[in-house]
């Protein structure tokens, strides 16, 4: 892949007595939200997003006015969701939509009370009702699931694609091009000072344990001992049972054992999405006693999702704001009430690999902040070659308003990572994330 359309979102909303802009964007990457090999990108997955973007957006307007966010946002979402089951349109991908248009609408109502995310969803001006769409959640509040205040700093988990070159003598055998950005895994850490990983696993048994133990030599030269590490398995096994298999082979080596009994975090969906909630794999799950932390992500479709997974023994889920705002903090509130239940916490954690600025990345940071998740996936910087797609204006203003995330780095401005962290503060003062509304007419647009 050398290019992605990214797509931005920009609504008007009357709010708390006044009308008010706001804005929301994403990238509309090939293969994620629908895994299918048999489409094409331009003919098949762009015009799929493309409509449930467009469908969501139309339902929001055709919702008219609503008593709280809450209420409208919940409409929003049993529509998208009642018309995709009748157009066999996965659930994820429907999310996606909702979530679009949930953020653009989000922004509005946080500029409209001159309030930053965390403060507007504590304080509960939402209106945000858990016990309606998960009644054992009654008695819960956004104030008893949120941090009284977001993170400052978030950790940077540096994916370690399949294809990424490792070490700088591997590099210098290599022809690449040259942004000024670090190229292989070794010069990120060295550049930002990485302690977070996440390995992305092909489901080949023998290929994945000499990778790991090639990568695991990498992290120990470069990063220390201290670092720690999640496994991505890429809907790569058809069973948690061969996974198991795997995860055996895996830890036979001395190398490897020594590594993850030490580091590993957790493995983020092992089992392709069509069997992860199945009662096949909760059974086998149920088998494994001695299983490394397992969640979800790609499989977390709907509301049902993450207390489905939870029932059949997975240890958690992602949260990524294409799959909702409201949606993560019904997460959020999950993991609180489990917690409280069975003193077990759930893992919640912070995924997107290739989340770019000028709002995307910002708006996600400032819900990883909100909710308090302390490390996040996060590669689009590098891959996209920070903001260098954007006017010199643009990049001047983000570097203005967020100079504490942002720094220029040789011809353009590009995220600034500081000892593997990410500095918040211009991200957890703005309304949601942004703090200049961009105006999306200087970007290209297409009728769709």
């Amino acid at each position: 892949m050398t290019e992605a359309p990214h797509l931005f979102v920009q609504t008007t909303v009357e709010a708390n007595g006044q009308i008010v802009h706001g804005i929301s964007s994403d990238g509309l990457p090939p293969k994620w939200f629908t895994k299918n090999s048999d489409t094409a990108f331009q003919d098949d997955d762009l015009p799929s997003m493309l409509r449930v973007i467009r469908n969501a957006a139309d339902i929001g307007v055709q919702l008219g006015r609503r008593r709280s966010f809450f209420d409208w946002w919940r409409g929003l979402y049993q529509a998208q969701h009642d018309w995709a089951d009748e157009n066999g349109i996965e659930q994820l991908l429907a999310g996606f939509g909702v979530s679009l248009i949930e953020r653009a609408v989000l922004d509005a109502v946080c500029r409209s009370l001159n309030s930053p995310l965390h403060k507007v969803l504590r304080e509960n001006a939402l209106e945000v009702d858990f016990r309606s769409l998960r009644p054992q959640l009654r008695s819960i509040t956004p104030a008893d699931v949120l941090p009284n205040r977001p993170r400052s700093k978030v950790a940077i988990r540096h994916t370690v694609g399949l294809s990424d070159v490792l070490s700088n003598t591997e590099h210098a055998n290599r022809d690449a091009s040259d942004d000024g950005l670090p190229y292989t895994l070794e010069e990120n850490i060295q550049t930002y000072g990485i302690r977070y990983f996440k390995i992305k696993l092909c489901g080949d048994a023998a290929a994945d344990r000499d990778r790991l133990r090639e990568i695991f030599q990498v992290i120990e030269r470069t990063a220390g001992t201290d670092a720690r590490f999640t496994l991505d398995g890429n809907e790569s096994f058809p069973t948690i049972e061969v996974f198991r298999r795997a995860w055996t082979d895996f830890l036979a080596d001395d190398s490897i054992r020594g590594f993850a009994e030490r580091s590993l975090l957790f493995v983020e969906q092992p089992v392709d999405r069509a069997a992860t909630l199945s009662d096949d794999c909760g059974r086998d799950l149920a088998e494994w006693t001695d299983a490394p932390p397992i969640i979800i992500d790609e499989s977390d479709a709907d509301m049902s999702s993450f207390p489905r997974a939870l029932e059949l023994g997975y240890s958690g889920t992602s949260h990524k704001n294409c799959k909702g705002i409201l949606k993560g903090l019904f997460t959020l509130a999950t993991v609180f009430a489990n917690e409280t239940e069975s003193g077990t916490r759930p893992i919640l954690s912070a995924e997107d690999l290739g989340n770019v600025g000028p709002v995307a990345l910002l708006q996600d940071l400032a819900s990883v902040a909100t909710f308090g998740i302390s490390h996040v996936e996060r590669n689009g910087h590098h891959y996209f070659a920070g903001l260098s797609m954007f006017s010199d204006e643009l990049q001047q203003l983000m570097l203005e308003h967020h100079g504490d995330l942002y720094s220029r780095r040789g011809g353009f401005v590009a995220l600034n990572p500081q000892n593997g962290d990410l500095h918040l503060d211009s991200v957890n003062a703005a309304p949601f994330g942004l703090q200049p509304l961009i105006d999306v007419s200087q970007f290209a647009s297409w009728d769709f």
